[in-house]
């Protein structure tokens, strides 16, 4: 089959799955659920990608969006035409959404009941992005990551039909920890936007400064500085197990594969050294299957 250019779109998109910390859309799921996983990873990576900068060249998603192809640099315009497309989706009346991706999103949304508040958090993180370069506390990056992480297992939860206040508790902690561990293996990239996500207080207090995090490689202070938010992260995810255990099938070893993947991420963090400067840290894929192992068991109350 000849792809079209909508569809091109969508897979230059989708194919970025492969290289997260964690499996979006595993082939063990029901064909349906993964459908609906990857619907929401593209809105979720499309929306992270303008925010970062990062589309295809040639202006095919500006357009999609009712926009000029050289418009595809001005972020926050981009947010605004992708959410006012994003209304399209849930809207019950009136013409479809433009972009394919959020084309490909209104069966699940409508299949799932899925409601707008996460999808417009994920949108609202990304212009706090083109707005906040620094945070001076944990408390002001924990309220980024409500935004910018949590409403993804929030969604999961509701895809699968298993939301409940304590599962949401545990994932939202689990959610922030993979948030933060994407920050810790990002430090160089990010600093190349101009963007900390490693708060102020703690770098004053590890007495590391911005061009500290400049080097091709961490000093001593930059290192216990990432060893400290890793083991915060770490501590985020031991929600991960309970929340694991309390589900049932396949939904149980998707959840693992999340925390499994933060878990393996942290490990090959610590292997560096903690010094994430000359690139960032990957989890193996025999790491990744070592610690959902450990998850499974934690999770069955084993040691």
């Amino acid at each position: 089959m000849t792809s079209t250019p909508d569809t091109r779109v969508g897979d230059a998109t989708l194919g970025k799955a492969a290289d997260e910390n964690f499996p979006v859309a595993p082939f063990f799921l029901p064909r349906a659920w993964r459908d609906d996983l990857m619907a929401v990873y593209g809105f979720a990576r499309l929306v992270d990608d303008i925010g970062d900068g990062d589309l295809a060249p040639g202006g095919a998603d500006a357009r999609h969006l009712g926009l000029e192809p050289e418009q595809s640099d001005d972020r926050l315009a981009m947010l605004d035409a992708f959410e006012t497309d994003l209304h399209r989706v849930f809207a019950t009346t009136g013409e479809e959404p433009h972009h394919p991706l959020l084309r490909n999103l209104r069966p699940t949304v409508r299949r799932r009941t899925l409601t707008p508040e996460p999808f417009l958090g994920l949108i609202e993180a990304n212009r706090q992005d083109q707005k906040i370069r620094r945070y001076g506390i944990y408390a002001e990056l924990a309220a980024y990551c409500e935004l910018s992480a949590n409403p993804v297992g929030r969604l999961v939860l509701a895809l699968t039909g298993t939301a409940s206040p304590e599962r949401v508790r545990r994932s939202d902690a689990v959610c922030t920890a993979l948030q933060i561990v994407e920050h810790l293996q990002d430090v160089a990239e990010d600093l190349e936007r101009d963007r900390i996500y490693l708060p102020a207080e703690d770098m004053e207090r590890f007495r590391v400064t911005e061009s500290d995090l400049a080097a091709s490689s961490a000093g001593a202070g930059v290192r216990a500085l990432i060893a400290y938010e890793a083991q915060r992260a770490s501590e985020l995810l031991n929600e991960g197990p309970p929340l694991v255990g309390s589900v049932n099938g396949r939904l149980k070893l998707l959840l693992a594969g999340f925390v499994g993947g933060g878990r393996s991420a942290l490990t090959a963090i610590s292997a560096a050294g903690f010094d994430v400067l000359p690139g960032p840290p990957k989890p193996t894929k025999p790491s990744l299957l070592r610690e959902v192992g450990i998850v499974l068991r934690k999770a069955r109350g084993e040691r």
